[in-house]
């Protein structure tokens, strides 16, 4: 069960972060609207919510899943792989020193994006990729090892992160794009794969009790419905224009 998450409020430079969706500008004033409602979302899930204010110093700063891993008795501030959002950490770790005794870092040469981690159970998949290289992988299972989680590699083409394709829902469920059917790493569970038009709905997120997934997929949503989750449906259209998902906009422990 997670009881808190940390956001941050799009600042106004935004729409100069990194992305290649080729899907627009965003506009502002209702990236700041859906971003309200998505934190309305998280506390409908039970957590509390920590808001940090804009930072006009880092365009993507709005996404930050990236910038740090959690777990229950220890954090890792990453090295993100975009040099441009390096330093978006720093307010994430004070943070974070508030909660936790024990926190861990992944050193350059190493790169790490949190979108590129996905948490299964007792096991993480690091999606080797642009952002996240091997170096930061190895350093990263390092930590996982130590604390007895167990760990796979997978090397990722035409995707950003690893959660842009694929999310675990609990329940031995996942959503995932049609690209991973051909990858033998999660053949025991349960997949539910998103339909050509509704591929964005592969980056949800099971909160406590609810499912969060992006408003507009129904097919999507009426496979959920039918596995008895609860959902939360959420329009993050200015989000998605900036490569960013429902996962990428909170850090949730």
């Amino acid at each position: 069960m997670f009881e808190y998450a940390i956001v941050r409020k799009p600042c106004r430079n935004f729409k100069y972060g990194l992305t290649d969706a080729d899907l627009g500008i965003p506009d502002y004033k209702k990236a700041l609207s859906q971003h309200s409602v998505y934190v309305q979302a998280l506390k409908r899930c039970g957590l509390q919510v920590i808001e940090l204010k804009a930072d006009e110093r880092y365009p993507d700063s709005t996404f930050v899943e990236d910038t740090a891993i959690t777990e229950k008795n220890f954090a890792i501030i990453l090295n993100m792989g975009a040099s441009s959002r390096r330093g978006e950490e720093n307010d994430i770790e004070n943070v974070l020193n508030d909660f936790y005794d024990n926190i861990e870092r992944i050193n350059h040469p190493g790169t790490v994006d949190g979108g590129d981690v996905m948490k299964v159970e007792n096991h993480y998949y690091i999606g080797i990729s642009k952002r996240t290289n091997l170096e930061g992988a190895d350093q990263l299972i390092k930590i996982f090892k130590k604390n007895n989680y167990l760990c796979s590699k997978i090397s990722l083409t035409n995707l950003l992160h690893l959660k842009t394709g694929i999310s675990y829902i609990g329940d031995n469920n996942m959503i995932a794009v049609d690209k991973f059917r051909k990858l033998p790493y999660f053949k025991r569970f349960n997949i539910i794969y998103t339909n050509e038009s509704e591929q964005y709905g592969a980056n949800s997120i099971r909160v406590n009790e609810y499912v969060l997934i992006p408003k507009g997929c129904k097919i999507l949503s009426n496979s959920l419905k039918s596995l008895r989750y609860k959902l939360l449906e959420l329009d993050l259209s200015e989000f998605r224009k900036m490569d960013g998902g429902i996962s990428c906009l909170s850090l949730r422990f």
